[in-house]
């Protein structure tokens, strides 16, 4: 389980990290370079939901899914 929470929140922590340091660069580098920031921003979530929900290999927790690599 703590393999998903890291895995989870660094992805979060990099969203944030894009949507926080948008604003910056708009004023650096202009709109294009912040919105290219937000649009990456905006497709990390589902991703980082969708890494966080497969089953760990290395946790016995996980061995009575019935999908995924523990799958028999």
């Amino acid at each position: 389980m703590k393999r998903r929470t890291r895995r989870y929140s660094w992805l979060m922590t990099v969203c944030l990290t894009l949507f926080i340091g948008s604003l910056p660069v708009w004023y650096l580098a202009g709109t294009g370079w912040a919105l290219a920031m937000c649009a990456v921003a905006a497709v990390i979530p589902p991703f980082a939901v969708i890494i966080a929900n497969t089953a760990d290999p290395d946790d016995p927790a996980d061995h009575d899914t019935r999908y995924g690599p523990n799958a028999e």
